[in-house]
């Protein structure tokens, strides 16, 4: 896709919005990695739209056999939790651009809904992975992350070093509650912004699908980029409908005006 005029006119305004604001973050959702290979869950060429949805009481049958889970994950693991080989997908130029703009002390923090480590990858710092990270390991108990690293313990299901609560895997699952600690900044950025770049994600999955509208509801700005409308998109104060690969750079070009 190649950014039309009308794109590029509501980036300047983007740029503008973005000048005149004082505490910018960013939401971003399946739609930043799919120019990465990434397939997304829901929607055209979706995961679930294929294979179906996950089951709804997924973290119930987790706690009730943590054994028979990890034993499972561990037989099956590499399968492709995102549909592809995560270890050869790479950020794209939307990714690289959050990180710019983070370098350019613009952009304060990335609250993801996205799985897949590529803003990590990418070289941002201040992100907050709303639904977990498919590479990282989490004790249900004290809420501590870990890498791979913790799979050489050889205990089915493994236990947290520190307070020896069951380890699972870190991606949230259907029934399970968002880490608190996670939940809790994610709000606290939002209250905090007044501006919010909203960045290929549908906004309708809740808790994140909340963020934008604390934004909004505390006077502050919202900058939307997706190739389609959403149900976010009359509330937008700036509505960029293009991939975020292609105008998120742009968009960095144009605040280079200014900072």
């Amino acid at each position: 896709m190649v950014l039309t005029e009308d794109n590029l006119n509501c980036i300047k305004i983007a740029s503008e919005v973005i000048k005149n604001s004082k505490y910018i973050t960013a939401l971003t959702g399946a739609g930043v990695s799919v120019e990465s290979g990434i397939r997304p869950f829901r929607g055209p060429g979706g995961i679930w739209t294929e294979r179906g949805e996950p089951s709804m009481d997924g973290y119930q049958k987790f706690l009730k056999n943590p054994k028979e889970h990890w034993e499972n994950l561990l037989k099956n693991r590499g399968s492709g939790l995102l549909g592809s080989n995560v270890s050869e997908v790479k950020p794209n130029a939307g990714h690289y651009a959050l990180y710019e703009l983070e370098k350019m002390n613009i952009l304060k923090w990335i609250l993801t809904q996205n799985i897949d480590d590529l803003h990590n990858l990418a070289g941002s710092k201040n992100i907050l992975e709303i639904h977990g990270n498919a590479g990282k390991y989490r004790c249900i108990n004290c809420e501590k992350r870990f890498d791979k690293k913790i799979l050489k313990i050889h205990v089915t299901p493994p236990k947290c070093p520190d307070c020896g609560g069951i380890i699972k895997g870190d991606t949230v699952m259907f029934g399970e509650p968002i880490p608190k600690n996670v939940l809790n900044r994610c709000f606290e950025e939002a209250r905090k912004s007044d501006c919010m770049i909203v960045a290929g994600t549908s906004a309708v999955v809740h808790p994140a699908a909340s963020l934008p509208i604390i934004v909004k509801r505390n006077g502050g700005k919202l900058i939307e980029i997706n190739p389609r409308a959403t149900e976010l998109s009359e509330i937008c104060d700036v509505v960029i409908q293009a991939n975020s690969g292609e105008s998120l750079p742009a968009l960095v070009d144009s605040l280079k005006r200014f900072f």
